[in-house]
């Protein structure tokens, strides 16, 4: 029989405010049945009492002794500093809950006016593309760009022993980057809390002022921007959602103007700002409501924990079709694309949603059995140790220089290259089709990143217009399907109709950024009619 794998846990705890404390709190007792668990207390951060009598935690010293695997629970936000520091010294296995790290850095960094070290910790992760970044932060597009591109996680993992993540989507991320870092999928432990009773749903209504029958959604923890509140706040406005009210559970961050966009769009009155919510009243929150949204992007690799409880209360979900999310059965989630259109469908989708009562309820029923055979705290807790008893075994990969690759779209400020087109050619008589073929050659020094990498990007814009000085009347992307390395040529083809009234037709190389598309000077093929 194995002998007793023995733990030194690494983790904010409550009180807190992060979902990777509530997390924790939740795992530790799982976890302490089936190991010898110690939790390692953080300095200069609070502990709820109840957890001190507990667990009783003992200080950073003694981390590592005694033959002991440290366990480190690893975010994307300022209270993860310390335990960076102590798993960059004293190896063991990172559970990380986001795969991209740079939001960290930046906070540990530039916020305190460190420039030079935020170059020097990126270019240790990423070689010469850290170098181009740390300037790039001056751009506001790329430099936003690049805070989800480049994860800045390497020089951590690769101290680890091995790292745990929660989902293929991640693992798959670690794995990018860092092919040679043994990685394990572990499930994310949520509690399935008692069925949401009919006294908790009618005290929030009436809390908010409403009926038991107007439609109540709800979006829950820390607003930021990749969280896409805007968007929802853009449905609630539109006719279908015009009897819905809107439940803003979580702190918001300063760059968001919700409460302004609300008043501007004539809202104001059906979106409710509730701010920080403790864990009772986080799930009387979701009971009150008829559906949540989790929207989301861009992804730090992380999976929601928030999205998780949601379903947990037998809340159906409405998230991005992307990343972690879509890798959830759409019976309990309901998935909507990004891009354009993205508000209509929004507005479409959930209206539909909450006029079919029948239909949520049974929804709600599968959200709450997906996290019950899918999300098992005791479940998760037996993977983590099974998963730390293997990679115990293992030995960290230590330091290495960044591998440097070429540059790529993400930051390189030129696509330099040519673009040929079959089967435009003149006349193109107005309302007929035709099967276009382009021949994409990529002639610069950078690699053109596929549009299924997310931020860099490369899609291919086609849009007619008038004249030339007009705005485009009829737009098509086209996905770039692999990565154009320089010197590669790549040929692809797409049915095209030419519309009413337009006599020009522009096509060109565009670059995915956080917040939409942008050109960078590339090729550019035009035709006139």
């Amino acid at each position: 029989m194995a002998a007793r794998l023995s733990i030194d846990y690494v983790s904010p705890l409550p009180p807190v405010r992060s979902g990777i404390a509530d997390y924790s709190r939740d795992l530790l007792p799982h976890l302490g049945k089936l190991c010898n668990l110690r939790v390692i207390r953080l300095p200069g951060q609070p502990l709820a009492a109840d957890l001190e009598r507990l667990w009783q935690p003992s200080p950073p010293e003694v981390l590592g002794g005694e033959g002991r695997l440290p366990l480190y629970q690893m975010g994307n936000n300022i209270y993860h500093r310390e335990i960076l520091e102590l798993a960059l010294r004293c190896p063991g296995v990172v559970a990380l809950h986001d795969v991209v790290l740079h939001h960290l850095l930046v906070e540990d960094t530039l916020a305190q006016q460190d420039s030079a070290g935020y170059e020097q910790r990126l270019v240790a992760d990423h070689g010469w593309m850290g170098r181009v970044v740390s300037t790039a932060r001056g751009w506001t597009e790329l430099g936003q760009t690049a805070l989800f591109e480049l994860p800045a996680h390497r020089t951590l993992v690769h101290r680890q022993r091995g790292v745990l993540v929660h989902s293929r989507w991640a693992a798959d991320l670690v794995h990018w980057d860092s092919p040679q870092v043994p990685v394990r999928e572990v499930p994310m432990g949520v509690p399935l809390p008692a069925p949401a009773a009919a006294a908790d749903r009618h005290e929030w209504r009436s809390r908010l002022g409403l009926t038991q029958d107007e439609p109540l959604l709800g979006t829950f923890g820390f607003q930021t921007p990749i969280k896409r509140t805007d968007r929802v706040l853009e449905a609630l406005a539109r006719p279908e959602l015009r009897r819905a009210h809107l439940v803003v559970g979580g702190e918001i961050n300063p760059r968001l103007r919700l409460r302004d966009q609300a008043r501007e769009l004539g809202i104001e009155e059906r979106v409710h700002f509730v701010g920080f919510l403790d864990y009772r009243d986080f799930e009387g929150a979701i009971a009150a409501c008829d559906l949540c949204l989790n929207l989301r992007y861009p992804s730090a690799g992380e999976t929601s924990a928030s999205l998780l409880r949601v379903l947990a209360v037998g809340r159906p979900a409405v998230v991005s079709d992307y990343a972690y999310s879509s890798e959830l059965p759409d019976e309990v989630a309901v998935k909507i694309p990004l891009g354009d259109g993205e508000v209509e469908a929004l507005a479409a989708r959930v209206g539909g949603l909450v006029a079919d009562r029948e239909h949520l309820a049974a929804m709600g029923e599968a959200s709450r059995e997906y996290i019950k055979s899918n999300h098992d705290p005791g479940s998760a807790a037996t993977a983590v140790v099974e998963a730390c008893r293997e990679l115990a075994a293992l030995e960290p990969l230590g330091d290495e220089p960044a591998v440097v690759e070429p540059p790529t779209s993400l930051v390189w400020r030129r696509l330099d290259g040519d673009l040929e087109v079959e089967g435009a050619e003149p006349p193109w008589a107005e309302g007929e089709s035709r099967r276009l073929r382009i021949r994409l050659a990529n002639r610069g020094l950078a690699r053109w990143l596929a549009t299924g990498r997310g931020p860099g990007g490369v899609m291919i814009e086609l849009h007619w217009r008038q004249s030339p000085s007009d705005q485009p009347t009829t737009t098509v992307w086209l996905e770039q399907p692999k990565d154009l390395e320089p010197g590669e040529e790549q040929r692809l083809e797409l049915e095209v109709r030419r519309p009413l009234g337009a006599s020009f037709l522009y096509i060109e190389p565009h670059v995915q950024g956080v917040t939409g598309f942008y050109g960078l000077g590339g090729p550019l093929w035009s035709q006139s009619y």
